[in-house]
């Protein structure tokens, strides 16, 4: 068993939401069970902003009646008659309840509003000792000198001590920028760690959907992507279109207006589809009036639906008298605020030293949270170059403001740089610190070409030629990696598999010592993750490509941190099948032990007998792979297709890849179906590779 742990809060909007979610996604890395809890929410737990949240991104299988002890009305009913004892009891008993299933429970304090005024910090700490958790207290940096927040975080420290609470860590938010550092130094007195983090200013501005949900308005047109984007201003209009249009001066704003007003509805759209001008962030339209039909077929003719336009019944001035009392939340489908919490949690706070003092591993089960955790760390210890062609299409550009946000890797999107913001501010997306290069453009083209010729003109290549190939992006992007002014690519959420591999076999060829060049996809099963190859590449291999797939897929695995246990698959175990198929799966085996004699590598298997134990103890008793296999090759590339494919539908299993293997240099494929969470998959375990 291991210590639980409550987050708490010392005064309102000191950034508990923030702290929470980056110690879940700690935590995800080593332990399986991790439940989370509240012991006093407002309504009930599907109602709680945070609770969802975390019950969503973490896929927490609990009920929500089990994540929270009372709501705030039966916590007040029974302070109101002297029954505190009775409302601890009752937190305690469904936190036991929770915690019996779980190996560690996180369990963030109450909010500080009016109606909760009774159970402030001194309930929390009294609470958190009667729960016997670690405690994380939460502190707003407050304006004035550094020395004069550190004084006000070691107050708490004294008080905490004389209350008998078991502190891990404490966490100073909401500090400004330039005064974090000297905050940091006057600290480092303090007697447990104290981890500073700067203010975001994008995390206390609320977007469009929030302020939709806030007052039930309806949203006419606008998807969940677009519903994200971030208000940083907003402005009534009003007033004649020019003296509107000369208002908006900042991107991000929403234009509130009765639906009446066509003209400035459509001046709206125009500003936002137009080059050189603000972005808007969505219309607010007033009054319960929707937008005249001969205005939505403009707003269709113009291409951007993707702009949200929500109705709110209320007369202008309510409506924005209503918008600036929202509070900003972090809600479950808001990737650019979860990456920017989780990018600025991990770039403050010393991982491994926090891990350490939080919780140990348990075992060896490894979810895919878990895994795909460890990834993102890997690849932010040694920061690598990955270069992206396909900046034309949304989910790559999404996927970009992920791996900025979260530090990851260094970006290099390819494209028309005017097309790529507009397209940016469009979708309103942060790219911070992303390179954009025009491959039509570039002062690489002369160079670029010279290479492909030489490379190529064994194969009839001519000048002529190679200096209109290395025009095309992954052409581009493969000469960049070649070059080493990017240390990996990937690409084909818009392009077929040979146009984004083909490149690498004749440009960046493979490595010394290796035969072919392979793939495997991971596939994230609910407590497990397995490695399936070759699912993409080799279409017929024979017995000694199928060793050397067998050697790769396993290497791989290890450089991930998955045990290889490798099973060679075929439709018959051990020495009882014959037949030419299931003969060159024996022999595949043969050679590979005989290679790689430190490898566990069985063959041949049915996969029946590769994953599942009872089936093992009948067919192979001995085998040590049998039964626990966590390396999948299949026989050949129609079988490893339709299956990984079969298992990724039937059991809702996230395959990773195709993952290159066997390349000089790192280039991933992404399928064309391909979501935005794939492509940062693939991003992050590109930058691993690279560090190899």
């Amino acid at each position: 068993m291991y210590h639980s742990l409550y987050i708490i809060g010392a005064e309102a909007g000191g950034g508990k939401s923030l702290v929470s979610l980056g110690i879940m996604e700690t935590l995800t890395a080593s332990i399986p069970r991790i439940g989370f809890f509240r012991p006093i929410i407002r309504h009930d737990a599907s109602a709680d902003p945070l609770t969802a949240l975390i019950r969503e991104r973490y896929q927490l299988k609990s009920s929500p009646e089990s994540m929270y002890g009372v709501t705030q009305e039966q916590a007040a009913y029974r302070i109101a008659h002297h029954q505190h004892d009775e409302l601890l009891e009752i937190i305690v008993e469904k936190f036991n309840g929770l915690r019996q299933s779980h190996d560690i429970v996180v369990c963030v304090g109450t909010d500080y509003s009016d109606e909760a005024a009774p159970f402030g910090l001194d309930f929390n700490v009294e609470l958190a000792n009667n729960l016997a958790c670690r405690l994380l207290p939460v502190v707003k940096g407050r304006a004035g000198t550094p020395t004069a927040m550190a004084e006000s975080v070691l107050l708490l420290e004294e008080y905490l001590e004389a209350r008998h609470a078991d502190v891990a860590a404490m966490f100073v938010n909401r500090v400004a920028t330039d005064a974090v550092d000297s905050v940091r130094k006057a600290l480092s007195s303090a007697k447990f760690p104290c981890y500073v983090f700067p203010e975001r200013s994008r995390l206390a501005k609320p977007t469009v959907g929030e302020i939709a949900r806030t007052y039930r308005f309806e949203t006419f047109t606008g998807d969940e992507a677009s519903l994200n984007n971030t208000v940083e201003d907003f402005k009534v209009a009003a007033m004649p279109v020019d003296e509107f249009l000369r208002h908006v001066d900042k991107d991000g704003t929403l234009v509130i207006t009765p639906g009446s007003r066509s003209d400035i509805v459509l001046a709206s759209l125009v500003l936002h589809a137009a080059k050189d001008t603000p972005s808007i962030a969505g219309l607010l339209l007033t009054g319960g009036d929707r937008p005249a039909e001969s205005v939505l077929k403009i707003i269709n003719g113009l291409s951007v639906s993707r702009v949200p336009i929500v109705l709110s019944p209320l007369d202008t001035f309510v409506t924005a008298m209503k918008v600036t009392e929202v509070k900003s939340r972090i809600l479950p489908g808001d990737e650019g605020k979860i990456a920017l919490v989780l990018g600025t949690f991990e770039s403050a706070v010393d991982m491994a030293d926090l891990s350490k003092r939080l919780a140990r591993s348990p075992g060896q089960r490894k979810t895919p949270l878990m895994f795909q955790y460890e990834l993102i760390q890997r690849a932010k210890s040694q920061r690598k170059h990955i270069v992206l062609p396909e900046s034309d299409d949304e989910r790559i550009l999404r996927a970009a403001e992920i791996i900025s946000l979260r530090d990851v890797a260094e970006l290099t999107l390819l494209g028309n740089e005017e097309q790529v913001r507009q397209k940016q501010r469009q979708l309103g997306l942060q790219l911070r610190g992303v390179h954009i290069v025009d491959p039509e453009q570039s002062s690489w083209l002369t160079q670029f070409a010279e290479t492909y010729y030489q490379l190529r003109k064994h194969k009839g290549i001519t000048p002529e030629i190679a200096a209109d190939t290395v025009h095309d992006p992954s052409y581009f992007g493969t000469l960049m990696v070649h070059h080493g002014y990017a240390d990996g690519m990937v690409s084909g959420a818009a392009h077929t598999t040979q146009h984004t591999i083909r490149p690498a076999f004749e440009i960046i060829k493979t490595r010394p010592g290796t035969t072919l060049v392979s793939s495997v996809f991971f596939m994230c099963l609910e407590d497990r993750v397995l490695v399936y190859g070759d699912c993409a590449v080799n279409p017929d291999p024979t017995a000694e490509q199928l060793a050397h797939i067998a050697i790769d897929s396993s290497d791989t695995a290890r450089r991930f941190g998955i045990e290889p246990l490798t099973a060679l698959l075929s439709y018959s175990t051990g020495e009882s099948g014959k037949g030419s198929d299931v003969e060159r799966v024996r022999e595949a085996a043969r050679i590979a032990r005989a290679l790689r004699p430190d490898l566990k590598i069985e063959g041949p298997l049915q996969y029946d007998a590769a994953a599942d134990p009872v089936v093992a103890r009948a067919k192979m008793p001995t085998s040590e792979v049998a039964g626990r296999a966590t390396v999948f090759i299949f026989p050949d590339l129609n079988t490893g297709n339709n299956t990984y494919k079969a298992v990724q539908r039937s059991a809702h299993a996230s395959a990773i890849g195709p993952i290159l293997q066997g390349l000089n240099k790192p280039v991933n494929d992404l399928s064309r179906g391909c979501e935005v969470p794939d492509v940062v998959n693939t991003v992050v375990i590109t930058a691993i590779q690279a560090q190899d």
